[in-house]
């Protein structure tokens, strides 16, 4: 009598569960990888770190195009929506292929397995490669990989099984089980990611422990009554902290305590120079109210602000260095390996007003304002000028090396251009007389390091130029408010505006975009009496 042996059946995975096991195992490894990084090194996230490779490899059209970006509905303005748009697209990538990749292994495992170990790899690539790189870096990536594949072999294998045994022989192991356990297990990925990235709060405690130690020795100065035109629509002088605009690379705030923070002056100098925050605070600190201004601001944009900063003077750093002969730029670096090339000439100049900056509006460097430590250098776009959080200064040439925006063709020296700007009236905005029959147009100016002499307002184009009023100077390094009260007819009108430094030079008239080195051209607001 023979027997005859039935094979086992070929198990094809139904699709919501294929698709559902490589979306749980990914986001096991993203979750553990953002817990590990959290633990060791924030930076180290394989996930921000593949979204830091995106911003360093974009090309400048793209770059500028996210700039740009804000969700008004949503309350999340320009330098934050840029952020929140790419980490969503590249989550929204990877969930598209982890479904994809699932649906190609209902019949075998090898292509989930494949394209775990590829997203593996990516992420390591990218924090191996990242500017920032330090062998502890390599701990989170690694977890990812090995958790990404340790989930799936055995999701995919209970899944599996409870597909290929009948539910009466199943010891327990229904579809629907295992299926909920694997939600649960994805669940877990989740909660481990949010708890990786609430990790440390070490810097939030350091500058905790600030408020009330940054105390200059050179306060800055009063400022003089009638600062602003706010009361008819002008800026503040001084903008708060939360309300300073805000343009970066950083897709996460780097984070790093005070105590911790350490950086060089070094290149071609007499003699290297290391310090520690407490090497600053033990330097004389100087206050003073500085504009800095983007060079992404359009004609009449708002990418401009004015704050007091308190910080050690970086042209004295400089000359107790010692900086040697044909030295052209300060190269500095950002924790989070942003650069800039600054140049050294424009610091060292007696009057620069140049910073190591570690307060802002009396208080210390809010996180998203670069704390522990920024540069603060008036009178020139911050592409150039401006690097937060701070990691790095080597002294050295242009053709040494290129930062990060020279490197996509915008300017090497970016001095900050003569404008004006139109605050009120907004545009389409309907203006009600004053009693007195006048309306109040009011707006700012600003040309650091040289001041504003004059601002003309122009109506209907074809108009006499008249002068508006001026705010008084407070210092060449911040901008200017003006104003003018005019008797104007009922109806539609477009008013134009433009600015005359103390070199005697008016903004041009020549429309210039933004990018290389900051925009240029008359604002123009149409709007209408009542």
């Amino acid at each position: 009598m023979s027997s005859t042996v039935t094979p086992p059946r070929s198990v094809v995975l139904p699709r919501h569960a294929a698709a559902l096991v490589e979306v749980v195992s990914i986001t096991v490894a993203l979750g553990l990888s953002q817990l590990a990084a959290g633990l060791v090194a924030p930076a180290s996230a394989p996930f921000q770190a593949v979204a830091d490779t995106v911003v360093r490899l974009s090309p400048e059209w793209l770059i500028e195009f996210g700039k740009s970006l804000e969700f008004p509905a949503l309350g999340i303005g320009r330098g934050v929506a840029d952020k929140l748009a790419l980490l969503v697209s590249i989550g929204a990538v990877i969930l598209l292929v982890a479904v994809a990749a699932g649906l190609a292994s209902r019949r075998r495992p090898l292509p989930g397995r494949a394209v775990i170990a590829a997203l593996g790899v990516v992420g390591l690539a990218a924090v191996i490669f990242s500017p920032v790189f330090a062998p502890l870096n390599l701990v989170a990536p690694l977890v990812a990989l090995v958790a990404g594949l340790a989930a799936f072999g055995r999701l995919y294998a209970l899944v599996t099984r409870a597909e290929a045994v009948p539910a009466d022989r199943s010891g327990g192991l229904s579809r629907r089980r295992v299926l909920l356990g694997a939600v649960a297990v994805g669940i877990a990925g989740i909660g481990a990611a949010v708890a990786g990235s609430s990790l440390g709060g070490a810097a939030a405690r350091s500058r905790s422990a600030l408020f009330g130690r940054i105390r200059p020795v050179q306060p800055a100065p009063p400022l003089p009554p009638g600062a602003d035109f706010a009361s008819v629509g002008s800026p503040t002088f001084l903008t708060a902290n939360r309300d300073f605009y805000r343009i970066d690379t950083a897709l996460r705030i780097p984070e790093i305590s005070a105590e911790a923070w350490a950086m060089r002056i070094h290149g071609m100098v007499d003699r290297e120079l290391r310090l520690t925050y407490d090497d600053l605070l033990a330097r004389p600190l100087l206050e003073q109210a500085i504009t800095l201004t983007c060079v992404s601001n359009e004609v009449n944009g708002n990418l401009i602000s004015t704050a007091n900063f308190t910080g050690v003077s970086l042209r004295d750093l400089l000359l107790e260095a010692g900086v040697a002969p044909g030295a052209e730029q300060l190269f500095s670096t950002s924790i989070d390996g942003w650069t800039a090339g600054t140049p050294a000439d424009v610091v060292l100049r007696p009057d620069s007003g140049a910073l190591l900056a570690i307060g802002m509006n009396g208080e210390p460097l809010p996180p998203e304002h670069g704390f522990p430590v920024r540069m603060v250098v008036p009178g020139l776009y911050g592409f150039v000028s401006a690097t937060k959080w701070l990691a790095d200064l080597e002294v050295t040439t242009f053709d040494a090396k290129q930062a990060y925006w020279l490197q996509r063709g915008w300017a090497q020296r970016a001095p900050i251009k003569t404008q004006s700007r139109i605050d009120r009236p907004r545009p389409f905005e309907t203006l009600t007389p004053s009693p007195g029959g006048t309306v109040a147009l009011a707006g700012i100016a600003w040309a650091q390091q040289r001041g504003i002499t004059k601002v003309e307002v122009r109506l209907d184009q074809d108009g006499p130029w008249r002068p508006a009023q001026l705010t008084p100077q407070v210092n060449l390094q911040t901008w200017r408010m003006w104003r003018i009260d005019l008797a104007l007819p009922t109806g539609s009108h477009y008013i134009q505006c433009r600015a005359t430094d103390a070199t005697g030079t008016t903004q041009t008239a020549d429309p210039a975009p933004p990018i290389p080195d900051g925009a240029a051209g008359w604002p123009g607001i149409r709007f209408a009496v009542a």
